[in-house]
Formats: structure tokens, sequence, C-alpha cells
């Protein structure tokens, strides 16, 4: 590869080499189209300066921990990123931040969009709107994984909720079911209402009737999920043919209180999780689910930052990843 320099690359764009050199070298002070103009500019002209980006820091931002402590979704996205970060000769840092204490996460969170040496994933599964403030305007790609934005455009990688959870209550339909009903969460994470969303849909495309006595709040936790379902079974209620759960945790620890309240499954109730975490193939029965590519998820997040690096753009994008259907032995044909 022929040798390309700060001029040459002056010369096309028509900056000075001083602007140039400093877009080259991520320095503040050369506003973004500039920088993305000298930047694609240098790309197109084959300049190979080593990237100043040596590590990958991944970002967890916990909110309580209700939702991430007990699953294993993070660590299959955690092994994506070190997979394909080391494929790019790049090694992965951790942070994780505290978000309940605001003074702390904002000062860990400047440090972290301020490292010059660094390309963020951002885990954003327990993240509410008002949380992604603390990252606008990083001056470091940032990909956030599991998580969006409303109000800031920001590249984001997502599982299709609504459209998951569409299909999983669709399956129901078709097995017989027809009083279905739906287990949420009493902490609601931004996919939730995507998921019961797509819950609805199915049901009033087929033409059932949503009951809300049929709705249950349960704990986001194993323990929280058994207590919420054993006071909510303890008030001798109708029961459905079937639920949707928001997640296989929730899930894990409802099955453990209707088991124990003499309630068999799949016969007596049907159930149907989200995630398909390691213990779904061995819980009892085994559980029916959609697998969520986590591992994809992580090396997706590297490749749209190695991508952002190479060739600036100035635009984002939300890429939703779709889910693996995955029929066990919780459901019942009727």
């Amino acid at each position: 590869m022929r040798n390309v320099g700060v001029r040459e690359i002056s010369r096309k764009t028509g900056f000075s080499p001083a602007t140039v050199s400093n877009a080259l070298n991520h320095k503040r002070g050369v506003n973004k189209e500039t920088a993305a103009i000298i930047l694609r500019a240098a790309h197109e002209l084959g300049y190979d300066r080593p990237s100043r980006v040596t590590h990958v820091n991944f970002v967890l931002a916990r909110k309580n921990g209700l939702v991430l402590d007990e699953g294993t979704f993070h660590p299959g996205v955690i092994e994506g990123v070190e997979r394909a970060a080391s494929l790019q000769d790049m090694s992965t840092v951790f942070t994780t931040i505290e978000l309940a204490d605001r003074q702390a996460a904002a000062r860990q969170a400047y440090e972290v969009t301020h490292d010059s040496s660094s390309a963020i994933v951002l885990l954003g599964t327990e993240m509410a709107e008002e949380d992604y403030d603390l990252f606008r305007g990083s001056e470091v790609p940032l990909v956030v994984v599991d998580g969006w934005s409303d109000h800031l455009f920001l590249d984001c990688i997502v599982t299709s909720n609504e459209n998951s959870a569409f299909r999983a209550v669709s399956y129901l339909i078709e097995m017989g079911h027809r009083e279905i009903g739906y287990i949420a969460g009493s902490y609601r994470i931004k996919n939730f209402p995507l998921r019961e969303r797509g819950y609805r849909r199915a049901m009033r495309e087929a033409n059932l009737p949503v009951n809300p006595a049929f709705r249950v709040e349960v704990g986001t936790v194993v323990n929280s999920a058994y207590e919420s379902m054993r006071e909510w079974l303890a008030t001798n209620p109708t029961l459905p043919s079937a639920f949707f759960v928001e997640n296989d945790i929730m899930a894990f620890g409802c099955m453990r209180a209707m088991t124990e309240w003499g309630i068999k499954i799949p016969e007596d109730v049907s159930m149907f999780g989200f995630d398909d975490l390691t213990y779904a193939s061995i819980s009892n029965p085994p559980l029916s689910t959609v697998r969520v590519p986590n591992r994809e998820m992580g090396e997706l997040a590297v490749r749209t930052l190695v991508e952002r690096m190479r060739e600036p753009r100035d635009y984002t994008s939300v890429v939703h990843l779709s889910t693996t259907f995955v029929e066990r032995q919780s459901v019942a044909r009727l």
C-alpha cells in the first residue's frame, strides 16, 4: 500500500494540514461534518494510520439488578464482544456504572466517553430514557446493545421484542389456546411493554379477548416471581389455559409456585417464556421460549464500532435482530 500523508488528504479535501491532522487524531475543535469529510477522504485514499483505539470498553449500566443479576443474557453478549474485539487485535475492558448513584454515574460516564483509546459497547437492558443523557455527545464511538433512546440518535442493536412475542402468542393460539394470560414484570424495563404489545396484537388479530384478570404482575428475579405467583394463586383465581411470560427468569419462579400449588404444567396450564436462558432446557418441564442471539449481538456491536471508526457517517441506525423459536414440553396442544 502506498504511503498516503496528511498533505495529500489536505489537497483532496481543501482543508489545512493542521485541520486534517486534528481530525485524524480525533482531537476536539474540528466540527463533526468536517471530520467526517476528512476521515472519508483518508479512507478512500488508503490512509492506513493505526487507530488510537486499543480496546473495547464493555459498559454495564446497572439500575438495580432486578433484570440483569440472575440472567445469562449479558454474559453471552460479553463473550461475543470479546471474540470480535480479539479478531480486531483489541482487548476488552469492563466498567459497571451504578445508575442509582447519579453523581457517581455521571462522573464515570464522562470518563469512559472521553477516553480516546477506547470504543464503547453500552449494555442498555436496565436503562431508562433519562439515563441515556449521561452518554450524550460521546467523543468516542459508542454502540448500545439491548437498549435504545427515544430522544438521542445512537447506534443500537436490539431484539425484535414485539414481533417475537407476537409469534410466540400466535403459536399458543395455533396449539388451540383461547384464554391466554400475560405474566408481566413488576419492574418495567423498556423491552417489556413491546412484548406486551406483541401479545395484545396476536390476541386482537385472532379475535380473542384480553382478560385483565389473566394479567399477573410478578417480581423479576426467581424468588420474587415465585412469591408473587404464590400470592396470586392464594386468591383462588380462575386460570387461563396458557401464559406468555415476559422472560424465562419469571417463568421459572412462576412454574415452581404453580407446581407446589398442585398445578400441572402443561396439563393444567401451558407456559411460554422469552430469552432461552441456560436453565430453560432443564427446567421441569423444559420451557418453550424464544432464543435471543446474545453472542451475535455482541459481535455485531464490535463490527459496527470498527465500521464507524473506518468510515464515519452522519446518521445512526437501530438494528433489530430476530429470535429463534424453541419448542419444548411446557406447552400442551388442546
